[in-house]
């Protein structure tokens, strides 16, 4: 199969099995785009690796075996030395039509950056992880019997914690998509949208500009926890009072008192931590109780990001904390181009993850992946912009500020480009 004269082998299970939707590229012309490169600022000393169960002999020799029994490989390769063979885990096969075009976007955003990158010893290894923990970590355990040096996902948490012990057990390392932080951590990193960051920089920003007594309307559900926590904590950070956190129902019929609990508080900041049709029912309700925008800053998590809400004149002026907008823009060109439809929001992981992989592909195979380069405090440049991850696996984000008009989104504080200290 061609694209755009460019050759695409499918890279198959050992078993054989082919994945006739996703492939590997190989034999590249490198394009150097700018989204591709995701540089960092250097990886440093290099850790002993861990030992290979199952291998006497240990890492040390087993990096040394280009054409290891049960590896895979492309006879086409040709560039010597031992390929980077990176397992991409997603559910593929699961029961709800919509995760599984999520999963397959991520796939093809994966695809892309492979593309753009031009490394011709980049092997993806595209993996479905089925519909449960279980599936999720036999797969696992295949792609590492196949040569994986690093996983790339899961994306559901329950997915991303049971392969978390098989991934430690070999010293490879993970690049989850759940953003549930309780996962991350001694080798496990999440590559996310994690609202925690969201809530800390709107928050940050509001009461830059003056707010000090802020209520929060937050669904019941695990989302709604970790931004109620966060919600909390940002705002005793920044010196401000919690008038109130009123917790709802995910449901149109459920939203009518929480809504007034928030506008009796009489705040003068509201953040609410919802998106689509709920969001554009909580506002003008808020409105109904003696909170309208008028009178009440709304603020909003990455859920906002969203061109649906412009329709809701309740919200304008609000502000919410998303990825830079113009780099995402970019990306969402470059997609449809190749594939011919928008991509959705999470799909930028995908390619953010190849990136980072060819970013750090320098090195001894079996070595270039420590939590040393992988904890760069300087991070690294992505889709969304540049972020870095912690040791306990979660990732933090340079995040711009917008604002909700009529007529669209407008920047109105830029996402910062780098983590070095002001004036440095």
């Amino acid at each position: 199969m061609f694209v755009s004269g460019v050759p695409i082998r499918l890279v198959p299970s050992a078993s054989g099995e082919s994945r006739p939707r996703f492939c590997v590229i190989a034999g590249l012309v490198a394009i150097a785009l700018a989204l591709a490169g995701c540089g960092s600022t250097g990886i440093g000393s290099k850790p002993p690796a861990p030992p290979y169960p199952g291998d006497a002999k240990g890492v040390t020799d087993l990096q040394r075996q280009t054409d290891r029994s049960g590896f895979l490989a492309l006879p086409s390769m040709g560039t010597p030395g031992t390929p980077i063979r990176a397992a991409l885990l997603l559910p593929l096969s699961h029961p709800s039509p919509d995760t599984r075009a999520v999963a397959e976007a991520i796939a093809k955003a994966a695809e892309l950056a492979l593309f753009d990158t031009g490394d011709a010893q980049i092997m993806l290894m595209p993996r479905d992880d089925g519909a449960n923990p279980a599936a999720a970590a036999a797969a696992a355990e295949r792609a590492i019997v196949e040569g994986a040096e690093i996983i790339l996902g899961p994306l559901f948490s329950q997915s991303v914690a049971a392969v978390a012990p098989i991934a430690r057990a070999r010293g490879v390392p993970v690049i989850g998509f759940s953003s549930d932080r309780a996962v991350g951590g001694e080798g496990v990193y999440l590559l996310s949208f994690q609202p925690e960051d969201e809530v800390r920089r709107i928050v940050a920003y509001a009461a830059g500009r003056g707010r000090s007594n802020f209520a929060a309307l937050v669904p019941r559900t695990a989302y709604g926890d970790k931004v109620a926590a966060a919600f909390r904590q940002s705002v005793s950070e920044r010196g401000g009072i919690v008038a109130t956190v009123a917790v709802f129902t995910p449901a149109p019929e459920s939203i009518g008192a929480p809504a007034a609990e928030a506008a009796a508080a009489h705040p003068d900041a509201i953040l609410i931590a919802e998106g689509g049709v709920l969001l554009r029912g909580l506002a003008p309700t808020l409105a109904l109780h003696g909170a309208s925008n008028r009178r009440v800053k709304f603020l909003g998590t990455g859920l906002w990001d969203d061109p649906s809400i412009l329709r809701e004149p309740m919200l304008a002026g609000g502000w919410f904390a998303a990825p830079a907008p113009e780099a995402r823009r970019s990306f969402a060109r470059k997609y449809e181009a190749m594939y011919g439809v928008q991509p959705p929001r999470i799909a930028s992981l995908g390619y953010d993850a190849v990136s980072l992989v060819a970013t750090l592909a320098r090195g001894e195979p079996f070595r270039r992946y420590t939590d040393q380069a992988l904890t760069d405090p300087n991070g690294f440049s992505g889709v969304d912009g540049v972020f870095r991850f912690h040791e306990d696996g979660s990732a933090e984000r340079g995040l711009a500020i917008v604002e909700v008009q009529p007529t669209g989104f407008t920047l109105v504080e830029p996402a910062p480009t780098t983590f070095q200290p002001v004036g440095f």
